[in-house]
């Protein structure tokens, strides 16, 4: 039977136990799309990547990212996670990693040492942007009342850099106690199917350059993320989009409530393709072993 090894490292964050896990197979040549599934599935994180060689042999990697139960095109955590891993294989700072939603650049921040203290990830996309959702619907699945979802920035709305989300401003007091609720998740997704089977909804407070931050995605499996990259990337090209400026950079906690606080910084700048945006964080390797497949 076939052995892998395996790395898992808690993301956006500089301590164990705190952060979004992750689990990295940093050779996974040989496994088939299947097996992979199936091994995320096993791991039962938000995501699991497995790292193969590049299409392309400028680039660093191929990386493949799956939830609990689909591939993912982009995703944030995973890839600094990711990059933690192929990094300390690699003497260059600069990464070029494919995904499914593009090429993704990682630059790595070294100490004197040459240990990896910080990433650096350009989202694969400019923004784009979907139809806005309901706010019923959208404050029913998140557990709010209506008039906590603040309209004043912009409406709930699906946007992405690489990978949907539904993006909420809500009250600062109604964030703690949000919860998801299943079945207004799926009347909203059933409501709205241009947003996707996901209908993964981030939900946020901004007070200046200052975020609180969840996400919920219990239709894809995970009930709460604790650190969600792609969908902070997101949140900052859209607030960007709407206020008028050419630049804004955000300082993120995220995962407070769920007892995994995460840190981390998203950026967006006005491009001449429109607006770009990155996430920067760091990242701790927890746990090491080998899956028999």
């Amino acid at each position: 039977m076939p052995e892998y090894k395996f790395v898992t490292l808690d993301v956006f964050t500089d301590r164990r136990f705190g952060g979004n896990q992750l689990a990295v197979f940093p050779e996974a040549s040989g496994l088939s799309t299947d097996q992979m599934q199936m091994l995320a599935a096993e791991f039962n994180l938000s995501e699991t990547t497995f790292v193969l060689p590049p299409d392309d042999p400028a680039n660093t990697a191929r990386v493949r990212i799956f939830n609990r139960t689909a591939e993912m095109p982009f995703a944030g955590h995973p890839t600094i996670g990711t990059a933690f891993v192929v990094g300390a294989r690699h003497a260059s700072d600069v990464l070029h990693l494919e995904q499914l939603a593009g090429l993704v650049e990682v630059r790595l921040e070294r100490g004197d040492d040459g240990t990896i203290r910080r990433a650096i990830l350009d989202a694969p996309q400019p923004l784009s942007t979907g139809s806005e959702i309901d706010v019923q619907l959208v404050a029913d699945a998140i557990g709010v009342a209506a008039d906590d979802v603040v309209l004043s920035t912009h409406h709930p709305i699906a946007a992405s850099v690489g990978v949907d989300f539904i993006i909420v401003e809500i009250r600062r007091q109604a964030l703690a106690g949000a919860v998801p609720d299943l079945s207004a998740f799926r009347r909203a997704a059933a409501a709205h199917p241009q947003t996707g089977t996901r209908f993964s909804v981030f939900l946020y407070c901004r007070e200046g350059n200052t975020v609180q931050a969840r996400m919920f995605a219990p239709i894809s499996g995970t009930w709460e993320d604790p650190a969600t990259g792609s969908a902070n990337a997101a949140m900052a090209a859209l607030v960007l989009s709407r206020i008028g400026q050419d630049v804004i950079s955000l300082n993120v906690r995220q995962g407070v409530e769920m007892g995994r606080p995460s840190v981390l910084k998203a950026e967006a700048r006005k491009a001449i393709d429109g607006f770009r945006s990155r996430v920067t964080g760091q990242c701790i390797e927890v746990l090491s072993g080998i899956a028999k497949v």
